[in-house]
């Protein structure tokens, strides 16, 4: 098998063909846009390099991503740190075990890590949560990944990493990979063209999800990994049980913020 075929699988099942406002919630949109645009980046070290670094800040200096952006947005939103732009390879990453958690292209065996191929949305994690190595799913019988929860968007254009976006969340999926529990929730910038139509989980185009699927389930295969499976019988679940996924988390990350969750090498900074 050639290294590129399954992101040409994933390309062929993945279509991008697929896809007035009240003065109050204009205006709290406009509240939250600005909270948001109170965050800003500054790199220090050099682009595709170990050194590179996506550091925060806020208005009173250095903040992380994970701990310090909240999580809910306006009108029901979640806050999406985007750590991937899509249609780009570099595995960037927010680095749960620096002080203050800059973004970071991830390594592995000692070298820069790259996908194989393109990843054909927009990639991040919601800050403030949290999936717990400790925590058995009940259901699953498999442990928390020891990440952020991670965020596929959607929408039409690419997002610069580094951004925070409010998104509308849609469904989740439960990924394992290597016997851990990864979920990936499924959501769209609230501010893109297509975020009026998409509601649930069952308006996403059918390609759009095999895609993602897809996707993830083969994309370390090149580095001769096994394929990952996915819980629930490789169904999506909807917005419903994805927000009480990401309720679930958030309350993991609460815990290990105030110390009552052994925090091991992981960089939590002060609750």
């Amino acid at each position: 098998m050639k290294l590129s075929t399954p992101f040409t699988l994933v390309a062929a099942l993945y279509s991008t063909s697929a896809f007035s406002t009240s003065p109050i919630f204009a205006h709290r949109r406009y509240i939250a846009a600005s909270a948001l645009n109170a965050y800003s980046t500054e790199q220090s070290g050099e682009t595709a390099t170990e050194s590179y670094r996506l550091n925060f800040k806020g208005t009173d200096g250095t903040v992380s991503p994970w701990h310090d952006i909240p999580l809910e947005g306006s009108d029901g939103s979640y806050n999406m740190v985007v750590e991937i732009p899509k249609y780009t390879k570099a595995k960037m990453e927010v680095a749960t075990k620096e002080e203050n958690n800059p973004i970071a292209q991830d390594i592995k065996k000692g070298n820069l890590r790259d996908y194989h191929g393109p990843i054909f949305w927009n990639y991040g994690c919601l800050p403030q949560t949290w999936e717990d190595p400790n925590a058995e799913h009940p259901e699953l019988k498999v442990n928390g990944d020891d990440d952020p929860i991670d965020v596929v968007e959607i929408g039409s254009k690419a997002l610069e990493s580094g951004s925070v976006k409010e998104v509308k969340v849609l469904g989740v999926i439960a990924m394992i990979d290597d016997g851990e529990l990864d979920w990936k929730l499924v959501a769209i910038a609230t501010d893109d063209e297509l975020a009026s139509e998409y509601n649930d989980i069952n308006d996403v185009p059918k390609a759009v999800k095999d895609g993602i699927r897809e996707w993830f389930r083969w994309y370390k295969t090149p580095d001769d990994k096994p394929l990952n499976g996915f819980g629930f019988d490789e169904k999506y679940l909807d917005a419903a049980a994805a927000k009480e996924v990401i309720a679930e988390t958030n309350e993991a990350w609460k815990k290990l913020r105030s110390g009552d969750t052994d925090a091991g090498k992981l960089w939590i900074g002060k609750a």
